[in-house]
């Protein structure tokens, strides 16, 4: 099972939870299991079209699924995905 870490702005969708580990073949099924478990978060990673949000970057390990097969990107048991929403802000 892949172990998928939230980031600190999300964990208020997930109970505050740091780590999950899912039963998944691609990065798709992380992203469908995590909408079904927390509601609430599926907003915040899919468009209204079902695909990933564009300022959510997705890894697997040290890999950028936009460099891979996207979506379709494999996920094995010691895979760790980790969710990188993009944050705006800066100094003037």
């Amino acid at each position: 099972m892949a172990t998928v870490i939230i980031p600190t702005p999300l964990r208020k969708f997930t109970n505050n939870t740091a780590k999950l580990i899912i039963n998944a073949g691609n990065v798709q099924d992380v992203v469908n299991d995590l909408s079904l478990n927390f509601p609430e978060l599926k907003r915040h990673l899919l468009d209204e079209n079902g695909k990933i949000r564009s300022f959510v970057n997705v890894f697997v390990g040290d890999d950028d699924i936009r460099d891979l097969q996207q979506e379709n990107t494999s996920v094995k048991e010691e895979s760790v995905i980790s969710i990188v929403p993009a944050i705006a802000g800066g100094v003037k």
